[in-house]
């Protein structure tokens, strides 16, 4: 089964659960919110897509982050221990593809070709 992990109110995860309904494509939902960030999930994210794509460096819960905390994200486990005190940081949506791809973000193309 195919996760999907997000912020439901997050444009780009509307955009992408829209999409996965439209091509009727079962996933499981798992809200970051509610449910917290799977620390050993976040592992896998991190060595498959590498914490500069994982943590989003452009949004506005990056942005409010004091100067030290930002500059101190330098490798994965500092991207690690940023996203699990700040959820939000996390580039969405990260998804776990049913033979353990991981991507993070939206492309309608690049998810058409996976399922």
């Amino acid at each position: 089964m195919i996760t999907l992990y997000g912020i439901p109110n997050c444009d780009t995860v509307k955009k992408a659960r829209a999409w996965l309904t439209e091509h009727s494509v079962e996933y499981a939902f798992h809200d970051f919110k509610k449910q917290g960030i799977p620390g050993a999930e976040l592992d896998q994210w991190l060595a498959a897509a590498g914490w500069d794509t994982v943590i989003n460096r452009k949004g506005t819960t990056w942005r409010q982050l004091d100067e030290a905390t930002r500059a101190g994200v330098t490798d994965a486990a500092s991207a690690r221990a940023v996203a699990l005190a700040n959820p939000s940081v996390i580039k969405r949506p990260v998804v776990a593809w049913t033979g353990g791809a991981i991507t993070v973000g939206f492309n309608a193309a690049d998810w058409q070709r996976r399922i």
